[in-house]
């Protein structure tokens, strides 16, 4: 996909009169219709190579497949946002190279997925796993970090998606306290890494302020998380003064700011709790001016529609 038609499909739905936020789907649905396969490492490694090959090119065909139900899944649901699983093709960052070679051999199927997310207008980004740690101590985690987010870079080019936060790769800090480090280390990365690379603030390591200053410096867009931040900063409200200003001040941070995207949870027990509820009943005021939102909430396509119900409907 080209700049200009990712441009094109961020202004969609941004005129004056109808500015609507696009809520997105993270990985699964609640329903059957949209669900991977994977494979543990223990599992994999006792396979003999050519067991490890056929069972790595069933479980690819599989959730390739999946894929297919997830845009469609999308299109059925006016869902133009879609938060792709970060193991869809797990143990293809492994040395006996089978994964690797096998999406190589996919590429024209992968291709036409990307092809189709551009034709349905949907956008799909991806959240790697907390074993992303740029910010390590440890020379072989950061490397570890670096081979994980090259092969998902990887996949999105076979994918045929744009190296640009179009497509973005969002991860956290990590470490707490290795600002520095971070920027090094982001600074060091390969194209097709840093150019879809995002950071998000979280509960604990990195504040809002603290990620956007490592953002401001690296040059790359921050991901905007409300309730990390109450969390972090111990509010009350989602209308605290601070998240209008995080919020406006990471969109500083986007350089085409139709496609700043934000995300929201609510807490399962309690206002402040970090485990995330089934729905979204309370949503920050500011992010009716966000263009996506992803939404992390356990009853997947149910809490998109629950918010479009009371939210997106109240504008």
């Amino acid at each position: 996909m080209t700049t200009i038609e990712c441009q094109n499909l961020g202004n969609q739905q941004r005129s004056p009169q109808t500015i609507l936020p696009n809520l997105g789907l993270v990985c699964i649905t609640i329903s059957q219709q949209v669900r991977f396969k994977t494979i543990t490492r223990t599992r994999y490694l006792k396979l003999s190579l050519k067991e490890r090959e056929s069972t790595l090119r069933q479980l690819y065909q599989h959730n390739l497949q999946r894929l297919h139900d997830a845009l469609t899944f999308c299109e059925q649901h006016q869902i133009r946002l879609y938060r792709m699983t970060s193991n869809l093709f797990p143990m293809n960052d492994l040395e006996d190279k089978i994964g690797e070679n096998l999406l190589e051999q996919m590429a024209d199927e992968l291709g036409k997925i990307g092809q189709r997310a551009v034709a349905l207008g949907i956008r799909m980004v991806l959240h790697p796993d907390q074993f992303v740690v740029l910010s390590s101590d440890s020379p072989e985690v950061v490397q570890t970090s670096i081979n994980i987010l090259a092969r998902h870079a990887q996949d999105l080019d076979l994918l045929g998606l744009p190296r640009s936060p179009w497509s973005l790769m969002n991860i956290h800090g990590g470490k707490s306290q290795r600002a520095e480090k971070l920027i090094q280390v982001i600074s060091q990365l390969p194209e097709a890494i840093k150019s879809r690379l995002t950071l998000e603030n979280d509960e604990y390591a990195y504040s809002a302020s603290e990620i956007l200053a490592v953002c401001q410096q690296a040059e790359i867009p921050l991901v905007f998380d409300a309730h990390h931040h109450i969390c972090h900063e111990n509010l009350d409200s989602y209308n605290e003064p601070s998240v209008a200003t995080m919020f406006e001040a990471a969109r500083e941070t986007w350089k085409n700011p139709d496609w700043q995207l934000v995300h929201i949870s609510n807490g399962e027990t309690a206002f402040k709790d970090r485990k995330h509820s089934d729905f979204i009943d309370a949503m920050p005021d500011i992010y009716h001016q966000a263009p996506w939102i992803e939404v992390e909430a356990k009853r997947k396509e149910e809490a998109i529609a629950h918010l479009r119900s009371w939210w997106l409907m109240g504008q």
